[in-house]
């Protein structure tokens, strides 16, 4: 990414080391401010299966330089084709290409996108403490006293909380907010070898449980599904959410009923119960703010939530450097990203309440459709 310096912050501290984080102390890095990075894997690993990147994702990527090697480890094609659930082909979805050269949609193994990204951030020479989070925040004149979970402490001219749907730093200073809501769903994820003649991304709609495929190399995809959620006081173990997963799919046909029939016990499966929140304004407090996930966590039905995170990392280095003075810098950043943002968690929501409904396939394609139509707009 290029762009102008920035001169009214010196350092900053983001603490999260996912991939809101990262875009955010990347791009920061990369207009001259000295960042500190902490996570609190002392491993700063990524479990997960694939990442579905739409054009909006894509686009925000090579902004950060990285589209040519997300392309080249990952899978790129140029629509989405929408299926009834037993396999019967209904419409491809219209995913123009929003800026020349860039692909219109694409998948990748959520390893090797941070990979990627932890790459850049040891080329920037951005240190990285792990096993570390902080446990206390204090706005001063000009900057941020910061005590960590390790009992040192540091002074920062600015701090980004990037740390999750269960940030730390939201908690400690920004009392107006709350935890993410349930939505009502759960989403499943399996990673597998890719179907034969898989070419491009595949959605399965008109059952209680919608699902798709992403192609994310050229032999891997990941599957997702999306469920009721019901709570129950235990997790489950391996083969009751390989077991559970295939009856799931009893009914579903084309390159989903493959899958099921394909699925073995060593394919990687994971279910969680989906949440979301748009946390109200201010999303700063002083010399702290907040961007992906802890202030505007979303739900998977639009592929969205990486490319918000990455584009409020952007937006944040932007206005830094084009504003004068720190706080308009931070409302500027929170007023360019809180009406995308809201759009992007009202429709997911709005299209998972659809399905917990029942409704009508061409329906959801339609929202699908003008949702991602938006988003194609410049952020």
């Amino acid at each position: 990414m290029t762009g102008e310096s920035i001169s009214n912050i010196a350092t900053a501290l983001v603490v999260g080391g996912g991939i809101g984080g990262m875009a955010t102390a990347i791009s920061l890095a990369e207009r001259g401010v000295t960042v500190d990075l902490v996570d609190l894997d002392p491993e700063w690993r990524v479990y997960g299966a694939g990442i579905t990147i739409t054009g909006p994702t894509l686009r925000a990527y090579r902004r950060l330089g990285m589209l040519d090697e997300i392309k080249h480890k990952g899978a790129i094609t140029s629509k989405t084709r929408l299926f009834r659930y037993d396999g019967t082909h209904m419409l491809d979805l219209d995913e123009p290409v929003i800026e020349e050269g860039l692909p219109a949609t694409g998948g990748i193994m959520r390893p090797v996108l941070h990979h990627i990204m932890q790459k850049r951030v040891r080329e920037l020479e951005i240190p990285v403490r792990l096993g570390l989070t902080v446990d206390a925040l204090e706005n001063v004149q000009g900057g941020v006293d910061v005590r960590f979970s390790d009992r040192t402490a540091r002074r920062y001219d600015l701090v980004v909380g990037a740390d999750s749907v269960f940030s730390r730093v939201r908690d400690l200073a920004f009392a107006h907010m709350g935890p993410a809501q349930p939505t009502g769903q759960g989403c499943w994820r399996i990673s597998i070898r890719k179907p034969p003649g898989l070419d491009m991304g595949e959605f399965f709609l008109g059952h209680a449980n919608p699902c798709g495929i992403t192609a994310c190399g050229p032999d891997t995809v990941y599957m997702w599904m999306l469920t009721p959620h019901v709570e129950r006081d235990s997790h489950m173990d391996d083969e009751e959410l390989f077991v559970t997963l295939k009856a799931l799919l009893a009914d579903f046909g084309g390159n989903a009923g493959w899958i099921r029939d394909n699925m073995t016990r060593e394919d990687w499966i994971n279910y969680r119960p989906l949440a979301a929140a748009l946390q109200p304004r201010d999303w700063f407090n002083g010399r702290i703010v907040l961007v992906g996930d802890a202030v505007h966590a979303t739900t998977p039905h639009l592929a969205s939530g990486a490319g918000m995170a990455v584009e409020s990392g952007i937006v944040l280095a932007e206005e830094l450097a084009r504003a004068g003075d720190v706080e308009s810098a931070l409302r500027a950043y929170q007023e360019r990203r809180f009406d995308r943002c809201r759009d992007v968690i009202e429709t997911s929501i709005a299209v998972g309440r659809l399905q917990l409904e029942h409704g009508d396939p061409q329906v959801h394609a339609k929202m699908l459709e003008g949702a991602l139509g938006r988003l194609n707009q410049p952020f």
